[in-house]
């Protein structure tokens, strides 16, 4: 029996925000104490390249559950591939009010609404400075809530500017359902507009020869119309790669759930199936051409090599590690490995 699965049953009688914190806190203690082999054993390298980075395994955290880098040493130490932070605004902002996070284990899923919370993008830059972690590392960038959509693109700036530099990659997060209006961002003329004014700062910061690759995060709830569209765009402006895909806002999956009425992103298992389609699309629009990052539900190794088979390079999670714990990354490795024929 692993650590984790010792330890489950308290995190879950602790209100869902609460037991975040508290899990983040116990695999810092575990590391600090060098009790992290008890939680996962570390699987064997599967070099993976994509973006132009080399990745020792192709299993990253998502961004979600480290938003401030204050933990990046020790979740990187359970075994992950790639790490990715935030996401990060310019200024503080505290979020939604609470309660905002809401978890339902028959659907092996969560609700969250916490609204970007973060404590900005400085703090992040010295929680990051302290860090010995030297592996790949994406920072997830968004826009602060009391930012008008006309000036997101200001917001967008300042963050890319602010951690360029300390990156592997920057992920432009404009998906989330929690931030009003954030969404619109990804409507096709809004879009073109955006990206080509992103595109430009991010070729001015790599001029000294360090570009760093810059991917779009979209939501799991585009038609096909908006699919053609965004791939079209992004095409043309020459975005190095998408993560597929945010939470969801559909409740069909989990009808009649006492949570189910709850505003908010829906992550987990119910938002497999539509992430994984959004995923094959934006795969089969770009020819191939945009390596892609498959998220969004994945619970098993099984998921993780269906993600692959549906066109993703690489692969990500964060609500797993809730349900499964950090055992879910070895097993993600072994399937993508098997998956190789490895």
């Amino acid at each position: 029996m692993s650590l984790y699965s010792l330890t489950r049953p308290f995190l879950f009688a602790l209100d869902a925000e609460a037991a975040h914190g508290a899990g983040l806190r116990a695999i810092e203690l575990a590391y600090r104490t060098g009790l992290n082999p008890l939680l996962s054993s570390r699987p064997k390298p599967l070099p993976t390249r994509a973006f132009g980075i080399e990745f020792p395994n192709p299993v990253g955290l998502a961004a979600g559950l480290d938003k401030n880098a204050a933990h990046v040493d020790a979740l990187a130490s359970l075994g992950f591939g790639f790490i990715e932070v935030g996401t990060i605004t310019p200024k503080p902002q505290p979020g939604n009010p609470k309660p905002r996070m809401f978890r339902l284990p028959e659907h092996h899923a969560v609700i969250n609404r916490l609204g970007f919370n973060n404590a900005g993008v400085d703090a992040l830059m010295k929680n990051l400075d302290c860090a010995r972690y030297t592996g790949v590392l994406g920072i997830n960038i968004g826009k602060n809530k009391d930012t008008p959509n006309e000036r997101a693109v200001d917001d967008y700036l300042i963050g890319l500017r602010a951690v360029h530099e300390r990156a592997t990659y920057v992920t432009v997060n404009i998906s989330s359902p929690n931030t009003s209006g954030l969404r619109d961002l990804q409507e096709e003329d809004t879009l073109r507009r955006f990206i080509g004014r992103l595109r430009e700062e991010q070729e001015k910061l790599g001029s000294n020869g360090r570009r760093k690759p810059m991917l779009l995060k979209i939501a799991p709830d585009l038609t096909e119309a908006e699919m053609d569209a965004m791939a079209e765009v992004l095409l043309a402006a020459g975005i190095d790669g998408l993560i597929c895909t945010n939470t969801t806002i559909e409740r069909d999956a989990i009808k009649g759930h006492r949570h189910a009425h709850e505003a908010g992103g829906l992550s987990g298992a119910p938002v497999f199936a539509r992430a994984t389609a959004v995923l094959a699309g934006m795969a089969n629009r770009t020819n191939g051409t945009l390596p892609i990052i498959g998220v969004g539900g994945i619970l098993d190794g099984t998921d993780a090599q269906a993600k692959i088979a549906a066109g993703a390079t690489l692969v990500q999670f964060y609500t797993g590690m809730i349900y499964r714990g950090p055992a879910l990354i070895g097993e993600s490795v072994e399937a993508i490995r098997a998956g190789r024929g490895f």
